[in-house]
């Protein structure tokens, strides 16, 4: 069973620290349309698949692709975004993440963590052994960056960009930091308040789901989840029943920290092997060059495909047969 979670958060639309769509203001669209095309030939609430400013999709064709492979089943769970995928969909919120530069991010981070939970637990009478939980957050990387520091970790998070924007995420955590009065390290040992402060509904929602199913879970994503990862230890989860799905291109990622991050936390993790070096479409090549990386649980999605008897080759060719299915409906943007 796979979940896949969409969160918004405002600092998405700071200029230069999303590219997880063709401008900031399209980044509110981007999780609904990421759900969407998981169901559908391409998306309904736009006419293209999200891409980045240059032109390179959504990992979402990864998880399409790992999908109509292994027909693994997939529930989305809004966890709070701008809108409504037009798709049946669990609801845990609406509530979109603020700038925390300005305001508390999260005030409402209780309320999600109590209705997440409580889906988690009706999840868990499902008698499943395991869950694969994925995410749509674009600016997700910033807010878990923050997290981290506030928990006192010295992290670098990812980016969907080959040139990770670390000085602009620094300045706007640092902002974030000075509002709240803060240091790094001095949420520790109060995670719920660093979700309140720095967070996004997308985390809120994946703990809460996490603390109410007592099987194993597997956080399918990137640096974000290394934030999750780290605010379940801090509300002393036990991290043994858990583990990080990500692709290569997170853990070769030079200029983030996820391998040494994720020893600091205590968390084991499994890298997918993905390869579009031969793909015939310049817009895959280009996650060999540091674009995009991961995303709607990707690396979680290719887990599933390999447990079903498929390898990532396997994967990268079916990815390779949805973009050339794109371009014939007009889907490419």
């Amino acid at each position: 069973m796979m979940l896949v979670v969409l969160g918004n958060t405002e600092i998405s639309r700071v200029p230069g620290i999303s590219v997880a769509g063709a401008t900031p203001e399209l980044t509110k669209l981007t999780p609904p349309a990421d759900a969407e095309y998981l169901f559908y030939e391409k998306p309904k609430i736009i006419d293209v698949i999200p891409v980045t400013p240059e032109g390179h999709p959504t990992p979402a064709i990864i998880t399409k692709a790992a999908k109509e492979l292994a027909d693994f089943p997939i529930i989305i769970v809004r966890g709070g975004t701008y809108l409504a995928p037009l798709v049946p969909y669990v609801h845990i919120s609406d509530v979109v993440g603020r700038d925390f530069r300005k305001e508390k991010a999260l005030p409402e981070a209780k309320e999600i963590l109590e209705k997440a939970k409580l889906f988690g637990e009706q999840m868990s009478k499902l008698n499943l052994r395991e869950i694969v939980i994925g995410e749509s957050t674009p600016g997700g990387t910033t807010t878990a960056q923050a997290i981290l520091w506030a928990l006192g970790y010295e992290a670098k998070t990812s980016s969907a960009a080959p040139n990770n924007p670390q000085n602009l995420k620094r300045q706007v955590i640092e902002k974030g930091f000075k509002r709240a009065g803060i240091n790094k390290g001095d949420l520790a040992n109060e995670p719920l308040t660093a979700l309140e402060e720095f967070g996004d509904p997308m985390m809120a929602t994946v703990i809460g789901i996490s603390q109410g199913f007592k099987g194993e879970v597997v956080l399918a994503g990137g640096t974000q989840m290394l934030a999750v990862a780290a605010l379940l230890k801090a509300v002393g989860e036990d991290l043994n029943r858990f583990m990080i799905a990500t692709t290569k291109w997170v853990v070769n990622d030079e200029s983030s920290t996820f391998k040494e991050t994720a020893k600091d936390i205590g968390i084991i993790f499994y890298s997918a092997d993905l390869d579009f070096s031969k793909s015939r479409f310049k817009g895959l090549r280009g996650y060999e060059r540091g674009y995009v990386k991961e995303g709607v649980g990707a690396g979680g999605a290719t887990w599933l495909a390999v447990k079903a008897g498929f390898t990532p080759d396997d994967v990268a060719k079916k990815v390779d047969e949805l973009y050339e299915r794109l371009m014939e409906i007009g889907g490419k943007a």
